[in-house]
């Protein structure tokens, strides 16, 4: 049975900074799903640069057809921009509740760690690492209570990203390949367990 699964949200979720185009997030998420007898059809909705805010015309997009999987990966904009956090809540989890409303089961990958990222001065992380624990702590608590699946709950990717500079890319903050390798094998818990159970409805 082949399930389809769109994907949502920013240039993380649209693969920027990998190499060729079967390295981006996408098209691993199928790889790793097909590895565990898993077979998905992807759309990719994501727009690099997405905020939040500009999630409900991705849905939009995504329930022309809706999907039995929906999967968003958002933040990393909104911290970089300083979006108001209760504003960029209220949108994730308001996307979040439509897809559900439209029997999709949900995927959020929610902000990362932005102090991994090289060109962030030392004396700053600490900053930054609070104010993206804080937005990342009200996303998990917004799109819980909206019935979705949180990928990678333990941050393993953004620790990965903190001690291995090659993940990165050559602009130094999008992932690179390596990177979107990483990336990927932390949702797929989280993408496999929201297919299987799209499955059995």
């Amino acid at each position: 049975m082949t399930t389809r699964m769109a994907l949502l949200g920013d240039s993380i979720a649209w693969g920027q900074g990998a190499a060729h185009e079967h390295e981006r997030l996408g098209p691993r998420l199928v790889r790793g799903l097909g590895l565990r007898d898993v077979d998905v059809e992807l759309e990719t909705y994501a727009v690099p640069g997405a905020r939040s805010s500009g999630l409900a015309v991705q849905v939009d997009a995504a329930l022309r057809r809706p999907p039995a999987v929906g999967v968003i990966v958002i933040g990393a904009n909104d911290l970089t921009h300083r979006e108001p956090v209760d504003r960029a809540v209220h949108a994730l989890a308001d996307a979040v509740r439509r897809l559900r409303a439209a029997g999709c089961e949900v995927v959020v990958a929610p902000a990362p760690d932005l102090s991994a990222v090289p060109h962030v001065p030392l004396a700053m992380r600490a900053v930054v690492r609070a104010a993206g624990d804080a937005f990342r702590e009200r996303q998990v608590a917004a799109v819980s209570a909206e019935g979705a699946h949180v990928a990678d709950p333990d941050q393993r990717a953004s620790r990965a990203f903190a001690t291995d500079p090659s993940l990165f890319s050559a602009d130094r903050f999008h992932p690179s390949s390596a990177g979107y390798a990483v990336i990927a094998d932390a949702l797929l818990p989280a993408v496999e367990a929201a297919v299987r159970t799209a499955h059995v409805q």
